[in-house]
């Protein structure tokens, strides 16, 4: 424990563009917000290359570009920015007492979560070097499908998001091949239906990705393996999708917070409000069904705009 507590009106937890709209809102208000950006300072998006569909960006923006932007905002009008992450939490008084990097111990009036999710992944070696390259490899098909418009592309999933995933490349993609891994989906019927019944979209069940193929910078292939037959087979695809899943991140607040059976922040609906008092989230870590940077600011306005009448009615 800290010798020294320091007291917060408004701390937000995370960074990302949830995280950065809350500071600006909140210290517009005079809210005086800290915010700890976190393991990932500027969330997601920080492994983006190009982020074209945030509006007011007309020629597109890197993500890393955006983020720095968004962060330079907020301390513009006062936010103060911090590195480090929140390690371990107590919400059970009337005030909130967090602790950032097991040592620092904040006493907080109000709190905004935007600890934000982590896209799962299969692993693979080579699946990491074409993520890490910021081309070839996603999480994301409304994020990234764009880039890869009249391309052939494959996509490894079998619930709701993977087929829904799948069916929103096959507008933009001259081929979709979808990877299974077992012998039948985990999504419901319409979602199975929908995949199957779309002409450029080949299902390939019972298939595990073994490799992405590529140049080094560039990938071109995807070395699949037929669990049923052994046989190994090589797929053209310039674009990889991985569709398993996100795991929010939000360990730290399950003794205290309403999660879902998925570990995403319950929130009352049409705020940023969650069962604590005091308590707001914003972004990603309670939203699993659109996860877009502009849907993760506008929350993050959302919870900046309640933590402030909240302390208002406080007064």
């Amino acid at each position: 424990m800290s010798d020294t507590i320091e007291k917060i009106k408004c701390l937000i937890i995370g960074s990302g563009p949830a995280g950065y709209t809350a500071a600006i809102y909140a210290a517009r208000a005079n809210m005086n917000p800290v915010l700890y950006q976190g393991m990932q300072p500027g969330g997601q998006l920080t492994t983006t290359n190009e982020v074209e569909n945030f509006p007011g960006y007309v020629d597109g923006v890197t993500g890393p570009e955006m983020m720095v932007q968004l962060q330079e905002q907020a301390k513009r009008f006062g936010a103060d920015i911090r590195d480090g992450w929140a390690t371990k939490v107590d919400f059970s008084g009337d005030i909130h007492k967090v602790w950032i990097n097991d040592s620092i111990e904040l006493h907080c009036e109000t709190v905004i979560i935007s600890t934000g999710a982590t896209a799962k992944y299969l692993g693979l070696p080579s699946e990491q070097h074409y993520l890490n390259m910021g081309g070839g490899v996603s999480a994301c098909a409304v994020c990234d499908g764009f880039f890869y418009r009249n391309q052939e592309v494959v996509i490894v999933g079998a619930g709701d998001s993977a087929c829904e995933e799948a069916h929103y490349l096959s507008k933009l993609c001259k081929k979709v091949t979808m990877l299974v891994r077992s012998e039948k989906f985990r999504a419901s019927k319409i979602m199975e239906e929908r995949v199957r019944k779309t002409e450029n979209i080949e299902i390939l069940m019972n298939h595990d990705t073994v490799e992405v193929l590529g140049d080094s910078n560039v990938v071109h292939a995807i070395k699949a393996l037929n669990k049923t037959t052994g046989e190994v087979i090589e797929i053209p695809a310039t674009g990889f999708f991985v569709a398993i899943g996100h795991k929010p991140n939000t360990d730290i607040f399950k003794d205290y917070i309403t999660l879902d059976e998925t570990g995403y922040i319950i929130n009352t609906p049409g705020t940023s409000n969650t069962n604590v008092a005091g308590v707001f989230v914003a972004g990603d870590a309670a939203d699993h069904v659109y996860r877009q940077a502009i849907t993760a600011a506008g929350t993050g306005c959302m919870a900046a705009l309640d933590a402030e009448r909240y302390l208002a009615s406080k007064e």
